[in-house]
């Protein structure tokens, strides 16, 4: 799903992922509906959440057991965004889960967002970014924290 770049997301950006942690598919129902706009195409697996988004768009499904894309029907973005997100689990983060999901999961799609532009302009986007923000409530003081649990 995309929508528009808020605010805060660098320019470089024109459609980026949208992001949102939730406990099961069938509760991205309302946040789909309030996100995508009417007359949009929604791609989807053969989930059966997805069956009441019918009413609301044109669906295009697809049952990955008889292929991938089919009819111009496929669901390859969110694959390739939850197959970022699983190598970052298994790769440099280790364990996904906690307070801090949504930071792996917004760090999936910013790494599925600019995958094709060059590390020399990813690296300068969050130089800049970082320079521009101040300092995080969330990893404020998060070594220090962690020293004094143990």
């Amino acid at each position: 799903m995309t929508a528009a770049a808020p605010p805060h997301d660098p320019p470089w950006r024109e459609k980026p992922a949208h992001r949102h942690w939730l406990a099961a598919e069938a509760d991205a129902l309302t946040t789909i509906r309030q996100r995508i706009a009417a007359g949009t195409v929604v791609h989807a697996d053969e989930n059966p959440a997805w069956n009441k988004l019918h009413a609301s768009f044109a669906m295009q499904r697809i049952n990955h057991q008889d292929g991938y894309s089919i009819d111009g029907a496929c669901t390859n973005g969110a694959e390739s965004y939850f197959s970022r997100l699983r190598r970052g689990e298994l790769g440099h983060h280790h364990h996904i889960a906690g307070p801090y999901l949504v930071r792996y999961a917004q760090e999936a799609a910013w790494r599925e967002d600019l995958r094709r532009v060059s590390n020399g302009e990813q690296m300068h986007g969050v130089v800049g970014l970082a320079m521009r923000c101040r300092p995080s409530v969330d990893f404020c003081g998060y070594w220090q924290r962690a020293q004094q649990a143990a």
